[in-house]
């Protein structure tokens, strides 16, 4: 259950955008979460911004969510090595009584069609202009959401990882969270 918080605020700095920080905040959690397999701590971003007229952001709070011991356990690892002089890191706090709810999870897009074009090239044994007559340009999607720019452990390849806040809700939901924090189903505080 996640009772209980820990804010890190990215601190401002000269030689690197928020974004970028960001970008290191999450691949540091991300492979901290992987080391310990853990799927009892989730992140929100509280700052988060997704209006159609506004810019698209996480902003420079990442908020972990989960149990006292689920939290300490995380923040007793050294995951945060090369990134306390960028952030600032609040002790534990337990979840306002009064907080609402809402799934933070992660959203995948078919965005390139290249890639899409190669990919039914070789499950379908197609040539290229075959591909290219059943894959329109017009499939690519630009997403509207906020994301983190990062980069695949296994092959390398920069990818963004698109976040999704869900509506809020009364009542939490209680289950499991993937290797980046993000909502399987679950519901983190929100305040």
């Amino acid at each position: 259950m996640t009772t209980h918080y820990i804010d890190i605020t990215l601190l401002p700095d000269p030689e690197f955008s928020h974004a970028h920080l960001l970008s290191a905040l999450v691949a540091k959690l991300h492979r901290a979460l992987v080391q310990g397999q853990t799927t009892d701590i989730g992140v929100s971003y509280p700052q988060h911004v997704n209006a159609p007229q506004a810019r698209r952001t996480l902003g420079t709070v990442l908020r972990l969510h989960g149990s006292p011991e689920a939290l300490h356990r995380l923040m007793a690892q050294d995951w945060l090595k090369g990134m306390r002089d960028h952030t600032q890191v609040a002790a534990l706090r337990p979840v306002p009584t009064d907080a609402l709810h809402r799934t933070v999870r992660r959203r995948q897009f078919k965005t390139n069609a290249d890639r899409l074009r190669r990919r039914r090239m070789l499950r379908k044994n197609e040539t290229a202009e075959q591909a290219a007559a059943a894959i329109p340009d017009s499939v690519e999607r630009r997403p509207d959401l906020p994301f983190v720019q990062l980069r695949s452990s296994s092959t390398g390849q920069p990818f963004c990882l698109y976040v999704e806040h869900g509506p809020l809700l009364p009542q939490p939901i209680s289950g499991t969270f993937n290797a980046y924090g993000l909502a399987c189903g679950t519901t983190v505080p929100w305040f």
